[in-house]
C-alpha cells in the first residue's frame, strides 16, 4: 500500500505543475493575444510586401557518346604496324562535369554580361547593370528591413573594413589569366542563388532554373545558361573531332607512303622476274602480293575514315535534347504567404507562452542565487 501511494505522489504534482502553467497561462492570456496579433500582424504586412518570385527552367536530356573503335579496320591496321587507337567521332563529357562547367570564369563572365530584353527597360540590359546601376534598382521593403535588422552586424562590419577596390583587366596584358572584379563576384554570388542546375542521375535529365522577380529576366538567363551549356559541350566534342581528322590524316599518310612503296618493290620485283622458274621465286611474289594487298586494305580504309572524320567535323548534332523548353513563368513560385503567415502566427503564440513561463522562472532562479549569495 505504501508502494501504491509512494507512485500516485509524482502523478499528482505533475497534475498539479500542468495545472498550475494552464492557470499561468489563462491569467496571462491577452498578454499572450497580444503578442501573437501582433507577429500576425507583421507576418501579414511582410507577406503582402514580399514581392513575387517567378522560376522558368528547362529540361534537357544529354547525349551517351557510345565510342566507335575502327572494329576489323583496326586488326587490320596492327598486322601492318599500324595504331589507329580510338577512332571516335568525338567523346561527350559526363553530365557530372555540368555544374563545374557553369562555374567556369568564362562561362559566368558570358552570362553576366549578356543583354536581356525586359519589357520595363527600353533598350536591352546585361545582368551586371540590372543589379549595380541604381536606375534599374527595385525597392524592396522586406529586403532592407533584413539588412538594416539581422544583416546590420554584417553591414557595419563592411563599413568598417571597406571594399576592395575594384581593378578590371587586371593581369590580361600581363599573365592573361582571366579574373573577376569584386563587383562581379557579388554580383555573380547574387545570380547563382538563384540559378541552379539539377543531376537527376536516376531519371537521366539535367534541369536548368532560374528564380528572379522578374519572370521575363529569369526565363532569358535560363535560356542563355542553357545555350552556353550547348556551346561549351560542342567546343569540347568537336575539339576530340579535330583531333581525330589529324590523328586520322597521318596515319592515312603514313599507309599511303607504305602502300605506294610496296606497290613499286612488287612491280619491280615482276619486272625483274618476268618468267618465274623457281619455287622461291614464286613464294617471294605472294609474299609481296599478300603484303601489298593487306596495305590496300588499311589504305583503303583509311581514306574512307578520313572521309568520315571530315563529315563529323562538320556535323551540328545538339548534344544537349531539349524535353522542357523554357517559358516565361506565369505563376509565382515564392513567396507562400499562407505560410508566412502561419509561421508568424506560430512565433508568435511561442513567445507570448515563452515570455509568460520564462520570465517568472527566470526572476526566481535569479532571486534563489542572490540568497545563496
Amino acid at each position: 500500500m505504501e508502494e501504491k501511494i509512494q507512485k500516485q505522489q509524482p502523478l499528482e504534482e505533475e497534475s498539479i505543475d500542468l495545472i498550475e502553467i494552464l492557470q499561468k497561462l489563462w491569467v496571462k492570456r491577452k498578454f499572450i493575444f497580444i503578442v501573437t496579433g501582433v507577429a500576425i500582424a507583421l507576418g501579414l504586412v511582410l507577406a503582402l510586401l514580399t514581392p513575387n518570385q517567378y522560376t522558368a527552367s528547362c529540361t534537357l536530356v544529354p547525349q551517351t557518346g557510345e565510342k566507335r573503335t575502327g572494329g576489323g579496320l583496326s586488326g587490320l591496321a596492327a598486322m601492318a604496324g599500324i595504331s589507329l587507337g580510338d577512332m571516335t567521332s568525338g567523346e561527350v563529357l559526363s553530365p557530372n562535369v555540368y555544374p563545374n562547367i557553369i562555374k567556369n570564369i568564362s562561362f559566368q563572365k558570358e552570362l553576366l554580361y549578356a543583354r536581356y530584353t525586359l519589357p520595363d527597360f527600353p533598350s536591352p540590359i546585361t545582368y551586371y547593370d540590372y543589379i549595380t546601376d541604381k536606375q534599374y534598382r527595385k525597392f524592396n521593403l522586406p529586403a532592407s528591413i533584413k539588412k538594416y535588422t539581422i544583416g546590420l552586424p554584417g553591414v557595419i562590419i563592411g563599413a568598417i573594413r571597406g571594399k576592395p577596390e575594384d581593378t578590371p583587366g587586371i593581369g590580361t596584358t600581363v599573365d592573361s589569366i582571366p579574373r573577376l572584379t569584386y563587383k562581379e563576384q557579388k554580383v555573380l554570388e547574387n545570380l547563382y542563388k538563384s540559378f541552379s542546375l539539377n543531376l537527376n542521375q536516376k531519371e537521366g535529365y539535367v534541369q536548368l532554373s532560374t528564380t528572379m522577380h522578374d519572370p521575363h529576366l529569369a526565363a532569358q538567363i535560363t535560356l542563355k545558361a542553357q545555350q552556353l551549356l550547348q556551346q561549351y559541350l560542342t567546343e569540347f566534342k568537336l575539339q576530340k573531332v579535330r583531333s581525330n581528322l589529324e590523328f586520322v590524316e597521318s596515319s592515312y599518310q603514313e599507309a599511303k607512303a607504305n602502300f605506294e612503296a610496296k606497290q613499286e618493290e612488287l612491280a619491280r620485283f615482276r619486272d625483274a622476274n618476268v618468267n618465274l622458274t623457281s619455287a622461291m621465286a614464286r613464294t617471294r611474289e605472294e609474299k609481296l602480293q599478300s603484303e601489298y594487298t593487306l596495305l590496300l586494305g588499311v589504305y583503303t580504309e583509311l581514306a574512307k575514315q578520313k572521309e568520315q572524320a571530315k563529315i563529323a567535323v562538320t556535323e551540328t548534332t545538339p548534344i544537349l535534347t531539349v524535353i522542357e523548353p523554357v517559358v516565361v513563368p506565369v505563376e509565382k513560385s515564392k513567396p507562400s504567404r499562407a505560410k508566412m503567415l502561419f509561421v508568424y502566427t506560430f512565433l508568435g503564440l511561442i513567445i507570448g507562452v515563452g515570455w509568460v513561463l520564462g520570465v517568472p522562472y527566470l526572476k526566481e532562479t535569479m532571486r534563489k542565487v542572490k540568497k545563496t549569495d
